[in-house]
């Protein structure tokens, strides 16, 4: 089982890694495809007796202990397409190298409720990872991607897609995600990203 601590409000030491989930601030915003990052980011602090409160980094961010390592839990208040700016300023304070940075972001290529871990890779198309990507210029931060399912229609909006709710059946897979999420997290900080890819792919 897995040994989730409930946290003091500042967990001691240097953040070794930061973990930032990606999606859009506002309430407008809440529970939308595009916001499964925020949404296991709020899984995994709710599991960690934490709360992502605190303005720094153009983000909504705190600390916490996970798997034996001080993390950064990391919520940019910049709007997906700038996600970059508020992880790239993270990482530089803290001196935190693209390999610990871990991004949780939605992918409508997979099915609600997948997972897809990698250790690096290209954006595949996503406004937020690219921008990260870009202002880093470094594209090995490990990811999770959670599926957000693909558009029902060819000629559906994208935009009007990602940003649509899940609907009453999906909410249950979404919080089996993000449950499984968390606890692919405190395997990746403890160097476990190959079990976390077989257990959660």
């Amino acid at each position: 089982m897995f040994g989730f601590r409930k946290n003091t409000p500042e967990a001691p030491g240097n953040v070794e890694y930061i973990i930032a989930g990606l999606g859009n601030p506002g309430n407008k915003y809440d529970g939308t495809r595009h916001n499964a990052g925020f949404i296991v980011l709020d899984a995994l602090a709710d599991k960690l007796g934490v709360r992502i409160s605190k303005l720094k980094f153009k983000s909504l961010c705190c600390t916490a202990t996970l798997g034996g390592h001080k993390v950064l839990l990391l919520k940019p208040s910049t709007f997906m397409n700038l996600s970059g700016q508020a992880v790239t300023e993270a990482m530089a304070f803290f001196k935190v190298p693209p390999e610990n940075t871990i991004i949780v972001f939605d992918d409508i290529s997979l099915d609600p409720g997948k997972l897809r871990i990698r250790r690096k890779g290209s954006d595949g198309g996503h406004n937020g990872m690219k921008n990260i990507i870009y202002l880093s210029a470094s594209d090995t931060f490990p990811r999770i991607k959670v599926g957000v399912g693909a558009k029902p229609h060819p000629d559906y909006n994208l935009a009007d897609w990602v940003l649509s709710r899940f609907t009453e059946d999906e909410v249950p897979l979404i919080k089996e995600a993000a449950e499984n999420a968390c606890q692919a997290l405190e395997l990746m900080v403890q160097g476990k990203t190959d079990v976390a890819m077989n257990r959660f792919n």
